[in-house]
């Protein structure tokens, strides 16, 4: 579809300015950690630094308590992932390639899941963690938000396999393959682009979760970034901005470079139901 001059250029400025407004407080935020304490001290905040300087991330690294927020997210994050993929994946295989009756009806089920608020279910499942003995533990994350990652991704592999010709899977039967090997050897390794999109869709709201993790996390060992940052920007906002600012980067920069990577994939996961219709 071709546009006017005119409207093109409208179009790209107003991109353009939309891209400012959300690269620019990242981009600040990345440079101000490299600044040295004296450049927060009289300098304009919006300025460069006088001298680059790794003594922030070094500091917030061996100093504070960064290594083991990021070490527990990794741990939550990754667990959470594969059991998002494994579950979601198996159950939209069996509500769509293996129909039953009430197949529809588990399928609404599942979505209805999206319309739970999180902020409902925070106090059951804290007195149910409190008695399972599992406060204070990373259990207490992946749990909850397998759950709620769930309905949706659930969606995502329904409306791909919708796609999957039933003549394939009937042609694998006929060579002897069974329910198993026709799902781990045929149905999942095409779901690729649905497993990348689940998975960077899934990885940005578990890598920084906050409510479950203040809810259900007190002990410091077992604190993951989000809250760690937290209780990190209390003891050091006051007094030493550049490391702050260094936390905050760390936190920031491995959701980036994973969406970053995998951003073609995710586009063709998203739009595979409208382009195969």
């Amino acid at each position: 579809m071709k546009f006017p001059g005119y409207s093109k250029t409208i179009l790209v400025i107003v991109s353009c300015v939309l891209l400012v407004v959300q690269v620019y407080p990242l981009v600040w935020v990345f440079i101000s950690s490299f600044k040295a304490p004296t450049d927060f001290a009289g300098n304009n905040p919006l300025s460069l630094p006088s001298r680059f300087t790794f003594e922030n991330y070094l500091s917030v690294w061996h100093k504070g308590n960064l290594g083991t927020y990021f070490s527990n997210s990794l741990i939550v994050a990754v667990t959470t992932i594969v059991l998002v993929i494994l579950f979601s994946a198996m159950a939209a295989f069996v509500i769509e390639k293996m129909t039953f009756k009430w197949s529809r009806g588990v399928l609404f089920l599942f979505l209805c899941g999206i319309m739970i608020p999180i902020q409902v279910v925070l106090i059951p499942l804290f007195i149910l963690y409190n008695k399972m003995g599992i406060i204070n533990t990373l259990t207490s994350l992946i749990l909850p938000q397998v759950g709620f990652a769930l309905p949706l991704s659930i969606y995502l592999f329904v409306s791909f396999y919708k796609y999957i010709s039933n003549e394939i899977m009937e042609a694998a039967v006929m060579d002897g393959c069974g329910v198993y090997q026709v799902f781990w050897r045929m149905i999942f390794p095409l779901s690729r682009n649905t497993i990348v999109t689940v998975v960077v869709m899934n990885l940005i709201f578990v890598w920084n979760e906050f409510i479950f993790a203040n809810t259900f996390i007190h002990d410091l060992k077992s604190r993951t970034l989000p809250v760690g940052l937290m209780d990190y920007i209390g003891q050091y906002g006051l007094t030493d901005w550049g490391a702050t600012f260094a936390a905050i980067s760390i936190t920031t920069i491995p959701t980036l470079l994973v969406y970053f990577i995998f951003n073609k994939s995710v586009i063709s996961g998203m739009t595979a139901g409208a382009t195969k219709g």
